[in-house]
């Protein structure tokens, strides 16, 4: 009977202990929804009123890569002070708070200039929420001192379906409406994320005696770690196309706002699919080879896209293959970032990533994109990306290979 009780005791005790800990992933989900939700419309519907408002294309190019050139150093920076100050959430409010005060700069006429400053300023706050999110996620999301896939993949999800709601959403109203209402969707869909930031627990965390001295260059010596921050770098690259010109691209062709945003769509949806499932895919391949694997698929995504652009069910059929060449990549980059990256040099890693794979490529790829759009069309600049995705897998190739040679060392 005694040991009857002490097992029934044993297995309340864990199925409560669970409990509390999904309940501790809420308000991440609440903020990777509403973080996501506001991406999910003023990314690809930004470029379109630039257009409306009368900017040229290098213009529009130049705004919209205000992001990425944000991230060159805002995620370091904001992910250095969380780690040495502890203070990951309230930082994550403070930079939601002044965001939302930045969009209101959004409904006044402002020059080309004023609009660069402005959303320098916004995206200075915003690009380094998601990192320093990620690093205070990574502490729930761990199993054992690893990746818990299916745990990470649940929250993550909610900022696939709170992508989903807006790029729909957005892309009907824009259709109905024109695109004047654009900063209001920006104002509220900040207000959610301010929101989002309040709900998260308001706790500091410990910050180790050694987080100070603490360096992370021997991490970044090493070939494997070299090699994948190089994959990443190429790989998001290449989905500049997508994120910048995809929306002017399929607009350029005569599709109307509704078709735009079902495009986007149905990429989020195979991404919601893949993170609700992932857990039982992962464990198939190694890390390494799943980088291969979507690197692969991206040179295949980004050539349908610029030779099938009259065929719409190609186009459909490219942005099934976000499953894998975004949401898989994602998911095995992050899960390499705890193994390289443990607690002292979590914030840091975290915003390394966004720095290398989404800051400097995300510039670079926004500025060739605007030099080649006008000289061959934009078509060329999805047969560009095909090239850089193909490079993609040459890094991701020798990352293998690294790998490979620790093995029998380890042994």
């Amino acid at each position: 009977m005694r040991r009857c009780a002490r097992e029934h005791a044993r297995h309340r005790g864990c199925a409560l202990k669970g409990l509390s800990r999904g309940r501790e992933l809420w308000p991440f989900a609440a903020l990777s929804a509403s973080y996501f939700a506001h991406i999910g419309f003023f990314n690809p519907y930004l470029p379109l009123w630039l257009k409306d408002a009368g900017f040229g294309l290098f213009a529009i190019s130049l705004l919209t890569s205000m992001q990425s050139a944000t991230r060159l150093f805002a995620p370091y920076a904001w992910g250095w002070l969380s780690d040495h100050t502890g203070e990951r959430v309230r930082l994550l409010r403070f930079c939601s708070m002044v965001a939302l005060c930045c969009s209101a700069g959004l409904w006044f006429e402002l020059s080309l200039w004023g609009l660069v400053l402005l959303l320098l300023l916004m995206f200075t706050h915003t690009s380094a929420m998601m990192p320093m999110s990620e690093a205070a996620l990574a502490q729930l999301v761990s199993r054992a001192g690893g990746f818990d896939a299916r745990r990470y993949g649940r929250v993550r999800l909610c900022g696939s379906v709170g992508f989903l709601l807006t790029v729909l959403a957005a892309g009907a109203w824009f259709e109905a409406h024109g695109m004047s209402s654009f900063p209001a969707w920006t104002a509220g869909t900040l207000v959610l994320l301010v929101a989002s930031c309040w709900w998260l627990p308001d706790q500091r965390e410990p910050v180790q005696a050694g987080a100070r001295s603490e360096s992370i260059w021997p991490v970044l010596r090493r070939p494997e770690v070299a090699w994948f921050f190089g994959a990443v770098f190429l790989h998001v690259m290449a989905h500049v196309a997508v994120y910048v010109f995809f929306s002017l691209y399929i607009d350029s062709l005569g599709y109307g706002k509704s078709v735009i945003g079902l495009l986007w769509a149905v990429s989020v949806l195979v991404e919601i699919g893949w993170f609700f499932t992932q857990a039982r895919w992962l464990p198939r391949l190694s890390h390494g080879a799943w980088l291969l694997l979507a690197a692969g698929l991206a040179v295949l995504r980004f050539a349908v896209t610029a030779a099938g652009g009259g065929w719409l069910w190609l186009l459909f059929a490219a942005q099934l293959l976000h499953a894998i060449t975004f949401a898989a990549h994602h998911s095995v980059c992050i899960a390499l970032l705890g193994q390289y990256f443990p607690a002292r040099l979590r914030g840091r890693g975290q915003a390394l990533y966004a720095v290398l794979g989404y800051g400097l490529s995300g510039v670079i790829g926004g500025l060739l994109g605007a030099w080649i759009s006008p000289r061959w069309g934009l078509g060329a600049v999805f047969w560009f990306a095909a090239a850089v995705a193909l490079l993609a897998c040459g890094a991701a190739w020798r990352m293998l290979a690294a790998q490979r040679r620790l093995r029998p060392a380890a042994r």
